[in-house]
C-alpha cells in the first residue's frame, strides 16, 4: 500500500510563486512516473507535469516556463515550484505516482487527496 501526502498548497497573488510538495509512503517497492494534474473551476483535469525516474520531465503547454518539477528518489517525494503564477493556475492540483507492483511488470496508480492553489488578480 502507498499513500501520497501533499502540502504548499495556498493563496497567492498574481506573479508571485508557490512550490507545493508531495511524498510518498507505505510499502514502496519503486516508482515510475511521478507527477502533478490539476483542475480548475468548470474545467478538464490535465496533467501539468510529469517526471520520470531518471529524471526527465514534460509539461503541459500552459505551464511551460513557469513551473518545474523535481523529484528525490531517495526522499520519494516530488515538488512542483510555480513561477508567474496566473489566476488562471487557479485549481486544485492532485499529486499522483505509479507504483511499480513487486515481481510485476505492471504500476498501481496512486492519487493524493489534492491541494487547493488560489492565484488572485
Amino acid at each position: 500500500q502507498v499513500q501520497l501526502v501533499e502540502s504548499g498548497g495556498g493563496l497567492v497573488q498574481a506573479g508571485g510563486s508557490l512550490r507545493i510538495s508531495c511524498g510518498a509512503s507505505g510499502s514502496i517497492f519503486s516508482i515510475n512516473r511521478m507527477g502533478w494534474y490539476r483542475q480548475a473551476p468548470g474545467k478538464q483535469r490535465e496533467l501539468a507535469a510529469v517526471v520520470t525516474s531518471d529524471g526527465s520531465t514534460a509539461y503541459a503547454d500552459s505551464v511551460k516556463g513557469r513551473f518545474t518539477i523535481s523529484r528525490n528518489n531517495a526522499k520519494n517525494t516530488v515538488s512542483l515550484q510555480m513561477n508567474s503564477l496566473k489566476p488562471e493556475d487557479t485549481a486544485v492540483y492532485y499529486c499522483y505516482a505509479e507504483s511499480v507492483v513487486e515481481h510485476t511488470n505492471r504500476y498501481l496508480e496512486v492519487w493524493g487527496q489534492g491541494t487547493l492553489v488560489t492565484v488572485s488578480s
